[in-house]
């Protein structure tokens, strides 16, 4: 099961319904947080959810508006008793550009470990223990005017075990939990593995944070077949596609063209120029390429849970 909370769905200016770029996933009680711009810690109070236990914060590059909420962020975690490390992670030399936002956060009560995860991304384990088995972040190389990525997070499901596999094996009941959680089990002389007992693996889940980008190649591909893509949609009208793809952006149509070509289940946009006053208006633009693509705001939130 993952819960994700959009928590900022402006560009470059916060405005007072709309925070600059956050958003939170919480799986089996451990949470990332994508982006902290201006207005990160208001919104999320105002949306019901806490940053405090957060365990990774994935940054998707280092423009203001997506990093300004850091050092108020970071203190509060520590004047709130924080003493577990957190995690952030970013694209290119982390600790170079997150230089000046530590300098003005000061000392912190907790360790901070700057990460920039490999290619093939990182389970989750690695960088905080309690993550559910599997779960993984993968890093989408994007196409801004700096150095920049989205992320893919993704949910792996094994397959049904098969206890009269396991009973044929002589298997006692009470090694049947650690086959399930992907262990060996020995019995006798024989090393029993999972494989041998469970069934092919069931279809995860996959949530994809755009982070600010042009629409992509390797962005839709990392989206195929996504539960949730968040998707940037910066502009609004259908005849601002160029100026979106000079600045690195998308506007609604380009959002809703890349989600059909990916296949993903659910659209949202989000990171809205000041010149989208009301979202829904442009709707439209992406719905022609993905109908069920829905407008993005401060607080909306899913729940999504394997298939049955």
């Amino acid at each position: 099961m993952i819960t994700v909370t959009l928590l900022g769905t402006s560009a470059l200016i916060p405005l007072p319904d709309r925070a600059e770029t956050a958003a939170q996933l919480v799986c089996g009680g451990h949470s990332i947080l994508f982006d902290c711009g201006e207005g990160t810690q208001t919104a999320a109070r105002k949306a019901g959810v806490s940053l405090m236990k957060t365990d990774v914060i994935a940054l998707t590059h280092y423009h203001g508006d997506h990093i300004f909420g850091l050092p108020g962020l970071l203190q509060t975690m520590g004047v709130m008793g924080r003493t577990q490390p957190l995690t952030i992670v970013g694209p290119g030399e982390v600790e170079q550009e997150l230089e000046p936002i530590l300098a003005l956060t000061g000392w912190l009560p907790y360790a901070l470990r700057l990460v920039t995860i490999p290619e093939e991304g990182v389970v989750l384990n690695r960088l905080s223990e309690g993550w559910p088995d599997g779960a993984r972040l993968i890093p989408v190389p994007t196409v801004h005017r700096v150095v920049s990525q989205g992320y893919a997070f993704v949910l792996p499901r094994a397959g049904k075990f098969q206890p009269e596999k396991a009973k044929a094996l002589g298997v006692p009941t009470n090694q049947w939990r650690f086959l399930q959680k992907g262990e060996c089990v020995q019995v006798g002389e024989e090393t029993i593995l999972p494989e041998m007992v469970m069934g092919a693996p069931r279809k995860g889940l996959k949530v994809v944070f755009s982070g600010d980008t042009a629409a992509c190649e390797r962005l839709q591909k990392a989206s195929e077949e996504a539960d949730l893509l968040l998707c940037e949609a910066t502009y609004g009208e259908n005849d601002q596609g160029q100026l979106a793809a000079e600045h690195g952006h998308m506007n609604f149509a380009q959002a809703g063209q890349l989600a059909a070509q990916a296949g993903v289940k659910r659209l949202w946009l989000m990171h809205y120029s000041q010149m989208v006053e009301e979202p829904l208006d442009y709707l439209p633009n992406a719905q022609a390429f993905f109908p069920g693509a829905e407008c993005g705001v401060d607080g909306k939130t899913i729940t999504l849970r394997f298939e049955a």
